[in-house]
């Protein structure tokens, strides 16, 4: 089965994952999904089929993991195959997984704010995880470790504990996604923001006083 993974929950990333070998796209921009994402699928697709498409569900920056969700929906709706989602966090533990580590494994993400996006992960066979407990967004020093410590969330800021720096490999979704749905698992595409946006809309007009 080809597989086109996608992920914006950090720069935007696409890779084509078939029986014969991946192809791979990315550009690390954080703020500029929206302008490379097309790009990046139309690079690494061209016009080769795909059965399926598997999107990054964040926790992730409200505009950049958007993008990634819309994209994902279009293309499946426009080629009438379904679309499935993975967090973005259980690829990065699936990632620290296959490096050896061994029991639980907490990630951080940068979540803005001097902020992180944090959860721990246990792994499941050799292609999935499980989330332990909930996930979070919360200051550095306020993060709950246990066992390996990995994720860009590690060096963005002065408090933030000591661990791995892992960059996320788009075509792990595709593991995960396999193996769940092999498991008869729904792959829902809710997005994961943990926090309301920053764009507020503007309240209703101040009455004058007479």
């Amino acid at each position: 089965m080809n597989l086109l993974c996608i992920d914006t929950s950090e720069g935007s990333e696409v890779a084509l994952v078939t029986p014969a070998g991946t192809r791979r796209a990315m550009s690390p921009d954080p703020r500029a999904h929206a302008e490379h994402l097309a790009q990046l699928v139309a690079q690494v697709a061209g016009t080769d089929p795909f059965d399926a498409v598997v999107v990054g569900t964040g926790p992730a920056p409200f505009t950049g993991l958007r993008v990634g969700l819309v994209t994902a929906e279009v293309l499946g709706r426009a080629r009438g195959i379904p679309v499935h989602g993975v967090p973005s966090l259980a690829v990065l533990a699936r990632q620290a997984f296959d490096l050896g580590a061994d029991g639980p494994v907490t990630v951080v993400t940068d979540a803005r704010r001097k902020e992180v996006y944090a959860g721990t992960f246990e792994a499941v066979g050799e292609d999935d995880v499980a989330l332990v407990g909930e996930l979070a967004v919360c200051l550095p020093g306020d993060v709950t470790v246990r066992g390996a410590l990995v994720g860009r969330g590690t060096r963005l800021h002065p408090t933030a504990p000591p661990g791995r720096d892992l960059d996320l490999d788009v075509a792990v979704l595709a593991r995960i996604a396999t193996a769940r749905l092999a498991r008869g698992l729904d792959l829902p595409t809710h997005p994961l923001y943990l926090r309301r946006p920053d764009v507020h809309l503007p309240g209703g007009r101040k009455r004058a006083s007479t």
